[in-house]
């Protein structure tokens, strides 16, 4: 996969040298509020979770991206398709910005990116994105780019140890 690059951004696949840039980026409560993993308390936990998502891009299972200003190339987020089902031509979308970067439509143009590319050239038929029910800007921006409500998973994963429910949001290609 390539990196790729939009108005204002660009989508760069991660590295160890992006430790710091991310690590300030996962350790923010209110960037994790509604992630699946608790903010991270050392430096060493962003190193690890780059080196996990590197695994699984070499295997294509995964692919996750920084999402970088053009010209300062600063890390504000990261995005990414968390899962890479070829056999059913479909994958699962997951993204986080920093606090200072939200509602400046930067999330909007990344995930955009995103789903053009999952569409186009890797001929996927189905972007799936799991959201808690709370989390209105994602839900938002999910609705901005045309991904429909398909329901409510209960109690479908563990996060931070309490279970949570998902809304399954979705948008096929022929949308």
């Amino acid at each position: 996969m390539k990196d790729l690059t939009t108005e204002r951004l660009t989508l760069k696949k991660m590295h160890d040298s992006d430790t710091d840039g991310l690590f300030a980026l996962w350790s923010d409560p209110a960037v994790t509020e509604f992630m699946n993993i608790p903010a991270f308390k050392d430096v060493a936990q962003a190193r690890e979770m780059i080196r996990l998502l590197t695994s699984l891009a070499e295997e294509m299972k995964a692919q996750r991206y920084t999402i970088r200003l053009k010209g300062s190339g600063k890390i504000i987020g990261s995005c990414g398709y968390n899962v890479l089902d070829f056999t059913n031509q479909k994958t699962e979308l997951g993204y986080e910005l920093a606090k200072e970067h939200w509602g400046k439509g930067y999330a909007t143009e990344a995930i955009r990116t995103l789903v053009n590319y999952a569409f186009t050239e890797l001929d996927m038929h189905r972007i799936e994105a799991k959201v808690e029910p709370q989390n209105r800007n994602s839900i938002r921006l999910l609705q901005k780019l045309g991904f429909i409500f398909e329901g409510t998973l209960r109690d479908a994963e563990k996060a931070k140890g309490e279970f949570v429910d998902l809304a399954m949001y979705a948008r096929l290609r022929t949308d």
